[in-house]
């Protein structure tokens, strides 16, 4: 789908509004640019697609808030040499971000229909350097661990142990830890001999992130 002049002065008056809140890493600015959020939501929501807010997605599930995308990606600092190990492919926007960024990325999506839809958008938009899985990413993907960057896209009641595991010495992971309501953006940092230092950002809400090392799945039904 070819960008039309108004998505790309939509696209752009989003970028400047994100940098003015205050995401000053340019790489991740050029990103999004680069990425037609439009192409990402449902068609009815197309025209709403570069506001700054997040968007339902379907299967309960939301595009994250740009300015949420930005912070995250910038909190990760992804260097083109690096593997990223990402939870919660969604719609697949961030991972296309990712994806103008790292080196390779790797995705892990619960929800088989949200998969379904966001590998051929990676198809049409010309990455190849993303893979997508269904599988519960609370225990990650040790197969093409370890990850220098592992970035979570949803709310968790703390970060799930194997994905600490799955950090390579000197890595970088981002996720929204709190409850089911509220979270908080935590970077965590393993160094060169394995030590973990861990940092808490800005407040954010995020959809739960379930699975074994998760909220549990019925607590989703409450909500």
């Amino acid at each position: 789908m070819a960008l039309s002049s108004d998505n790309a002065v939509q696209r752009e008056r989003m970028v400047r509004l994100i940098a003015s809140h205050g995401v000053r890493d340019e790489r991740v600015l050029a990103a999004l640019r680069r990425i037609p959020r439009h192409q990402f939501v449902k068609e009815h929501l197309a025209s709403r697609a570069y506001g700054d807010h997040a968007l339902p997605i379907g299967e309960g599930q939301t595009i994250s808030q740009p300015f949420v995308v930005a912070r995250m990606t910038e909190l990760l600092e992804v260097g083109p040499e690096h593997s990223v190990l990402e939870i919660g492919t969604g719609s697949g926007y961030q991972t296309a971000v990712l994806a103008v960024l790292a080196r390779r990325v790797y995705s892990l999506e619960r929800v088989p229909e949200l998969a379904q839809q966001a590998i051929p958008r990676m198809r049409q938009l010309g990455f190849d350097n993303v893979k997508i899985q269904v599988f519960d990413g609370t225990v990650g993907w040790s197969e093409w661990g370890p990850y220098d960057r592992i970035l979570v896209t949803a709310g968790a009641p703390k970060v799930p142990e194997p994905l600490l595991e799955q950090l390579a010495p000197g890595g970088v992971l981002v996720i929204p830890e709190g409850t089911l309501q509220l979270q908080k953006l935590v970077v965590y940092r393993k160094s060169s001999r394995g030590e973990i230092r861990r940092k808490e950002g800005e407040a954010v809400a995020f959809v739960p992130l379930l699975g074994r090392h998760g909220f549990p799945a019925e607590k989703k039904e409450k909500k």
